[in-house]
């Protein structure tokens, strides 16, 4: 009785990881947003109000810049729970050299992209471990770092925003052994994903080629088999209210918000049941190859296209070598759009 306690026990704090994720960003979003104008305006704290916004713009340009990363957090128990729920898997094919840094873009997006959170946000996959020296540095929306509170929490884990500015200052500034994780098919991606499925959007994203032409990062193919097989996305039949009202809140989210509004749902607080937890599906993150780039400071679009095409058919084989071992079938293909 006890040995199924704590098996009960285990089972609960990872659902519990998993489940505090994103209302956890919520709460720490919503405590600045309302309680910093409403100190402002209607109560004697005022002055704490003054320091939280005089703070905010002295410190403003810190996530584009050097960040402020913490080894605690991005070790706290709460991920290793996190990544066992899963479990999420990091697993690499060659080693990274702490001479370069690099450009490591993975696929696909998912709809909340579990697999490259867990494995390059927190050390719960041990990435420092599998490869050591590199300091990796997920990049995501900026305006997540216009809210107090939140930009902390975020940078405390190396997150930094997928901006240009930020982007080029972490390789070229920072010496070398510096990784950006770039999760390249955004919002548009993660209204297509589902289980089975292997497509993602990759031909009308070619700015991250010209990062690397620019800074002369090596670019690294990487792929999160498993991430799309955590919920099942619903679209509605067409002509209906429903598919009606879906449409344009996804145009409205990701015309404003940069945001994927998806219909989905996964398991319940139980196995087994409905909710919106994701299912205990794997993720095994294969980290590929390194592809040297020159450093061109004006590329051409005919060296960006040249770059670009090595770099799909590094990707094409990477998912190739490892489809069949991952939950594909040997005559499944990379569709890329």
């Amino acid at each position: 009785m006890a040995f199924f306690s704590r098996l009960d026990l285990q089972e609960g704090l990872r659902t519990l990881s998993v489940l505090q994720w994103v209302p956890v960003y919520v709460i720490l979003g919503v405590i600045p947003i309302f309680g910093i104008p409403y100190c402002l305006l209607f109560s004697s704290l005022w002055p704490l109000s003054v320091l939280s916004l005089i703070w905010l713009a002295c410190d403003w340009n810190t996530h584009s810049q050097d960040g402020r990363r913490s080894a605690w957090v991005r070790n706290w128990t709460l991920w290793k729970y996190f990544q066992s729920y899963f479990p999420v898997k990091l697993v690499k094919t060659h080693d990274l050299s702490p001479k370069h840094n690099y450009i490591i873009v993975t696929h696909p997006h998912g709809i909340l992209s579990y697999g490259a959170f867990i494995n390059f946000a927190t050390e719960a996959t041990g990435f420092s471990r599998i490869f050591p020296s590199i300091t990796p540095f997920l990049a995501t929306l900026e305006g997540i770092f216009w809210i107090p509170i939140v930009r902390d929490y975020v940078m405390s884990m190396g997150i930094c925003p997928v901006s240009e500015l930020a982007l080029k200052h972490k390789l070229t500034q920072k010496g070398s052994g510096n990784a950006v994780i770039i999760v390249v098919g955004g919002a548009s991606e993660a209204l297509i994903c589902r289980p089975g499925i292997s497509t993602i959007y990759l031909k009308n994203h070619k700015g991250f080629v010209k990062l690397a032409l620019k800074t002369g990062a090596y670019l690294v193919p990487s792929y999160s088999f498993g991430e799309n097989d955590v919920f099942n996305q619903e679209t509605f039949p067409e002509g209906t209210w429903l598919r009606f009202f879906q449409k344009n809140f996804q145009k409205i989210g990701k015309k404003i918000l940069g945001l994927s509004f998806c219909t989905f749902h996964g398991r319940g607080l139980t196995r087994g049941s409905w909710g919106f937890l994701p299912f205990n599906h794997p993720i095994t993150t294969i980290v590929g190859k390194p592809l040297p780039v020159p450093k061109i400071y004006n590329p051409d679009k005919e060296t960006v296209a040249k770059y670009f095409d090595l770099y799909v058919s590094a990707l094409r084989k990477l998912f190739d070598q490892h489809k069949a071992k991952y939950g594909f079938s040997e005559t499944q293909e990379l569709t890329i759009e």
